[in-house]
């Protein structure tokens, strides 16, 4: 049985304001964007319990799909501020990745393709998540939550 399950959806940073946020102090330790970058940053609500909590990035970009199963690839790197023991995030540059051949009645329309990145991040509400994402492209991202009580493996 699964007991993780979603406790926000997913949502655009453009949805949350970011931009005004990027100003704040607590970013200064975080170095500013290199050309062909946007900094994104994450600002995750304090919360009972935070070790029971986890966010998955999930990077991608709006592109012509049609019904056929399409996912893009990049490399998603962990990297820590000199001086500082802080961690951010850089998304590398994002390419296509498999997609299913299917003939599909439906015309293309625009849709969100995701990087599938599956490595789920301590939620930390006292610190940004910043993360280093190519010009062009979004970052989505979930909130997992687990029950508080772990379950027992049974011997068989």
């Amino acid at each position: 049985m699964n007991h993780t399950r979603i406790l926000l959806p997913f949502i655009t940073l453009s949805m949350l304001g970011a931009g005004s946020a990027l100003a704040s102090d607590d970013l200064k330790a975080f170095p500013p964007a290199k050309d062909g970058y946007e900094r994104k940053v994450i600002r995750l609500p304090e919360v009972p319990n935070p070790e029971l909590y986890r966010v998955q990035l999930i990077p991608g970009k709006v592109v012509k799909a049609d019904c056929n199963t399409r996912s893009l690839r990049a490399k998603l790197s962990e990297v820590t501020v000199q001086g500082w023991g802080y961690t951010y995030w850089t998304v590398g540059q994002i390419q296509p990745g498999p997609s299913t051949l299917m003939a599909c009645p439906e015309a293309a329309s625009d849709k969100f393709v995701p990087v599938y990145h599956e490595q789920l991040i301590r939620y930390n509400p006292k610190l940004p998540l910043v993360v280093y994402i190519p010009k062009g492209s979004e970052l989505h991202y979930k909130v997992w939550t687990a029950p508080e009580a772990a379950q027992t493996a049974k011997a068989e």
